[in-house]
């Protein structure tokens, strides 16, 4: 299932790096858009499983579309 994460706090290409890495290495296919401030996931888990990841990583989600 594909969802859109907003991460308003992701700010730069390291930004980016980080969050990539993070769920890359949790199997999750990911694309980022970091004009938008948009995480694309193809994941079966969970909002709150997606959005307890992106916390780990040191970042917070504001929205799941």
């Amino acid at each position: 299932m594909e969802k859109v994460l907003l991460v308003n706090d992701m700010n730069c290409g390291h930004c980016e790096a980080r969050i990539t890495k993070g769920l890359t290495e949790a199997g999750i296919e990911v694309s980022i858009n970091l004009d938008k401030k948009e995480v694309s996931v193809k994941s079966d888990l969970s909002d709150d499983k997606l959005i307890d990841l992106i916390k780990e990583i040191g970042y917070t989600v504001s929205e799941v579309k």
